[in-house]
């Protein structure tokens, strides 16, 4: 009987053990994100507002012999380590420029139409280093020039990350 009654015990206890010990499945999150030591989503989203911003607030778009603007979109470089997909970028700028009225994008890349603009940059990291303190500063240079190749609006955006080196060597 005492043994009938430890194996009831145990098939009983076993799945709560189990459901207490699952990990927990994906969650959505609203407040601040994961950061890492390079440039995340979020990091992304910030410097595309910015560069978005600085270009709506110039006058790079109001000699444009076409109204709106046709825009082609060359090379974001990524001169970085890190395996960077730089469509994160132009893409959060573009949609903010075609739903802003004053650019329409030129999917050719110029292979049709004549763009009035191209966009094009890269993204840099510099990196330092203090005791155990490890810094790296993310660049985000970004040029719209004319057919000409001549510039008529440039921006750059700073990212910097610090994380403290364990201690312990791990």
């Amino acid at each position: 009987m005492k043994t009938k009654l430890s194996f009831y015990t145990f098939a009983l206890l076993c799945p709560l053990l189990w459901v207490g010990c699952a990990a927990s499945g994906p969650v959505v999150v609203d407040g601040p994100k994961v950061t890492t030591m390079g440039p995340d989503i979020q990091d992304f989203a910030n410097v595309a507002d910015f560069m978005y911003q600085s270009m709506f607030d110039s006058d790079a778009f109001a000699n444009s012999p076409h109204k709106p603007a046709i825009l082609a979109v060359g090379t974001i470089r990524n001169d970085t380590q890190c395996q960077l997909d730089t469509n994160l970028l132009e893409k959060k700028i573009r949609v903010a420029l075609l739903n802003s009225g004053k650019v329409r994008k030129d999917i050719t890349n110029g292979a049709i139409n004549d763009a009035d603009f191209t966009l094009s940059g890269k993204i840099i990291v510099t990196h330092a280093r203090q005791g155990e303190i490890r810094q790296q500063t993310y660049t985000f240079q970004l040029s719209l020039s004319n057919p000409q190749g001549i510039a008529v609006w440039e921006d750059e955006k700073e990212v910097t990350k610090q994380s403290k080196r364990p201690s312990n060597g791990f």
